[in-house]
């Protein structure tokens, strides 16, 4: 390819980025997106579990794009919002909790059991409730942080709250941003926090947003996993050793008496099929070791390969 070919296709790739880019986002198009807000809803509610006996449950209930002045005022005197700046990405995102997310989080911190009414209030967030929403905040940056570290690390400064959207300032109020909302159910109520990230912050993430990262799946806690393996090792199973098997009529069954000896075709030299659970597992050599019978594995035994072992031997 000639220099000029190449200026003419580097500049066809930068217009369609661009087009693109003025186009906006398109949510479907992005699956690893709903995967990395599973992923801040399951790491929310860890966070929590620290901080409170009652159990909180995060759930993903949409994400969508939009202009950020549009998304802001559907939250105007309804929440408060945090600030946060992207260091890698050189941008600045918002994450907002709504008045009954907050006040939710309050009963669940300070040890509420539910039997009060739900705070039905419109009035201004109180200076506790602002100092719990400043610690939950941080949990929640640190979630978010957490969850696009596999696709874009980037570090994120909690710079300052506020309660008016107004001054909840990441952007041009027109530009594009996409909004991941997320509900939280604890005591038998609940709330709404959400996450804005300017789209000319995931434009570059692009490409690895479009397909779900291969093997993308909660790392094993290879504690656990220890325990598991100890505790299945540890099974008690019933084995059953077959020296040989024949069909007989039921009269024959009935005929059987005390201390009759039934004849065998098996000879020392046979096979012992070894079962558990109805499974036939080893093929066994019948054996005697200190006046006991004993079994020595053999081979293992592929039940598929003899199913068609047997319907070509017919």
């Amino acid at each position: 390819m000639n220099v000029e070919s190449f200026q003419t296709a580097a500049a066809a790739g930068g217009v369609s980025d661009r087009l693109l880019d003025a186009a906006g986002i398109t949510i479907d198009r992005l699956p690893m997106l709903h995967v990395i807000f599973d992923r801040v809803a399951t790491y929310c509610a860890d966070g929590l579990r620290h901080m409170s006996a009652s159990p909180s449950y995060f759930s993903v209930s949409n994400i969508e794009s939009g202009r950020i002045g549009d998304i802001l005022e559907d939250y105007e005197s309804n929440a408060v919002a945090a600030m946060y700046h992207a260091v890698d990405w050189d941008t600045r995102i918002l994450v907002g909790f709504d008045r009954d997310f907050v006040f939710t989080m309050i009963e669940v911190l300070f040890g509420s059991d539910g039997s009060e009414p739900p705070v039905d209030d419109e009035r201004g967030f109180s200076n506790i409730e602002m100092k719990v929403a400043q610690a939950l905040f941080e949990e929640a940056g640190k979630a978010v942080q957490a969850a696009f570290a596999p696709i874009s690390r980037t570090q994120l400064k909690l710079e300052r709250t506020e309660t008016r959207m107004d001054f909840a300032i990441i952007g041009r109020r027109n530009n594009l941003a996409v909004v991941a909302k997320l509900l939280i159910q604890a005591l038998g109520r609940g709330g709404e926090m959400f996450v804005i990230i300017p789209q000319s912050a995931l434009s570059p993430m692009r490409q690895s947003l479009a397909h779900v990262v291969s093997g993308d799946v909660a790392t094993a806690d290879p504690r656990w996993s220890k325990q598991m393996q100890s505790e299945v090792s540890r099974t008690a199973v019933s084995l059953e050793a077959v020296l040989e098997e024949r069909t007989v009529d039921l009269g024959e069954v009935a005929a059987f008496q005390v201390g009759q000896v039934i004849e065998l075709q098996a000879t020392p030299r046979s096979k012992v099929r070894l079962d558990c659970n109805g499974q036939a597992l080893f093929r066994c050599r019948l054996g005697q070791s200190q006046g006991v019978y004993v079994l020595e594995v053999e081979d293992v035994i592929d039940e598929d390969q003899e199913f068609i072992d047997d319907l070509a031997s017919d």
